[in-house]
């Protein structure tokens, strides 16, 4: 089972680039996308009869968003994480399936000034609570735009970065709490050097010499870490200011 997370920075957008290509070529079990900034009625397109597609926008048109993009039906899908505070601005979608869970999830950027990370240290707390309550059903699978760079190694100039949004010690402390609550950061299980990056700044040309941060991820339940076969990174796709990751699963 193949399972891959982008943040597409606009639908609409990426479909004018290679979006359908991408999706045929790849042909992922479930498809995650964070900042779709449209919902189902805003994007003019059939997509592929192999998959049916569950949508949470935000309030705020032509921001945020997420969606799913399954092979398999889920058992549920769910919108948010239940906190009226938190669920406004399409962050989180759920889908429950057999073995496990899949969230897909968007996570707040703290902004340039700093002026959001009280709100998302609040985000970072609250949303683990939800994760470890969905895990004493079954295993979680969470994947998207976590918005931060774990360890120095996550980004290209960290001593520059120290307390710029993304990499502030707040910010890395909620991603540790993550890793102290059991979550397995999937790629690190396979590739433990740096120089492997998610999002490039679209300023300076950036992507080009690979001056980025590793700031979307999949973590999985410690109960599906013997599942793990492979996890990647498509920094090739093009497209977005993000690049496509994925895992794959052995069959249960």
């Amino acid at each position: 089972m193949k399972l891959i997370s982008w943040n597409v920075n606009g639908l609409r957008a990426v479909l004018r680039k290679n979006f359908l290509e991408y999706l045929a070529a790849e042909a992922p079990d479930i498809l995650c996308l964070q900042e779709a900034k449209a919902g189902p009625n805003d994007v003019e397109q059939l997509w592929p009869a192999t998959y049916t597609t569950y949508w949470n926008c935000a309030q705020k048109k032509g921001y945020s968003g997420t969606v799913i993009f399954s092979r398999t039906r889920p058992l549920n899908v769910t919108c948010g994480i239940n906190m009226a505070e938190h669920d406004n601005e399409g962050r989180v979608l759920t889908a429950e399936y057999p073995d496990f869970f899949v969230v897909n999830v968007y996570v707040p950027n703290s902004k340039r000034e700093l002026s959001r990370l009280p709100y998302r240290q609040q985000w970072d707390r609250d949303f683990l609570r939800y994760l470890k309550k969905l895990e004493r059903r079954k295993p979680v699978i969470f994947c998207g735009d976590l918005n931060v760079a774990h360890t120095e190694i996550d980004l290209a100039n960290p001593k520059a970065n120290v307390r710029n949004h993304g990499f502030t010690i707040e910010e890395r402390t909620g991603f540790g709490a993550l890793i102290k609550a059991g979550f397995i950061d999937t790629f690190r299980e396979f590739e433990k050097a740096g120089g492997h990056y998610t999002w490039w700044s679209p300023m300076s040309g950036a992507r080009s010499r690979n001056v980025g941060w590793r700031i979307d991820y999949f973590l999985l339940s410690p109960a599906l870490r013997p599942r793990l076969k492979h996890a990647f990174i498509r920094c090739d796709i093009l497209g977005s200011d993000h690049c496509p990751v994925g895992i794959e699963l052995a069959d249960k």
